[in-house]
């Protein structure tokens, strides 16, 4: 003999069943739209260039480079590959610019988070390679950083790498050793395949260098 199913309790049953699955659909919806207004709104590169992130249309391939790393190992263009790179170039001697720029990088670097983090390296190229050796580099760069790079190396082949990067510099002319250096204080951006993406142009800003960092970062993401 068959059981008489009560219709009532079948009916709840559905109701509970219907209104639990609405429930769980809003609370999707909700946990979706939650999650999108946290996340930081991606700059268009007008906004960027307005910023002060100078983006190239074609990142550009600046050629091999064979240069030498504070630690005395060799520098070339596969240091750069597999993460972003700062690229700053100054030199110890520098009294104001350079100190000021190192130290806000290391800003930068300690308020980044997660992989941005993890997968960004800074990287100083000395213009001045007579003075700047790798004990002094040594020296130097660590003190602001210690996970910073100090690079040093031959003139010709440090100038050829500054104006790929259309980083321009020269010595002041009429001084005695203790001579100075012109050069530009831009902060120059390549990305993880090793090639010239753009530059922080000067003033530097921290919040909106980061906001521009953070937005070129997923532009370049969506490309790939």
């Amino acid at each position: 003999m068959t059981a008489n199913t009560d219709p009532r309790a079948s009916q709840s049953r559905n109701i509970k069943l219907t209104v639990a699955l609405i429930l769980l659909f809003m609370t999707v919806i909700v946990a979706g739209f939650v999650y999108r207004i946290q996340q930081p709104r991606v700059m268009t590169v007008t906004e960027m260039k307005a910023n002060g992130l100078y983006l190239l249309e074609t990142p550009r391939n600046f050629g091999e480079i064979k240069l030498v790393d504070h630690h005395g190992k060799l520098f070339d263009r596969a240091r750069f590959e597999g993460q972003w790179s700062l690229v700053f170039f100054g030199f110890t001697y520098c009294p104001d610019i350079c100190p000021t720029t190192m130290s806000f990088l290391d800003q930068f670097m300690s308020d980044l988070e997660g992989t941005e983090a993890e997968d960004t390296q800074v990287v100083m190229v000395s213009v001045d390679p007579a003075r700047d050796t790798v004990e002094k580099l040594a020296e130097y760069v660590p003190f602001f950083n210690a996970d910073f790079v100090g690079v040093t190396g031959e003139f010709l082949d440090i100038h050829r790498f500054a104006t790929a990067l259309n980083t321009p510099f020269r010595k002041v002319p009429g001084q005695d050793e203790n001579y100075l250096v012109d050069h530009s204080a831009n902060v120059v951006l390549i990305n993880p395949r090793g090639d010239y993406h753009g530059f922080f142009k000067t003033p530097l800003d921290q919040a909106k260098m980061k906001v521009t960092y953070r937005s070129a970062r997923v532009l370049w993401d969506k490309a790939q």
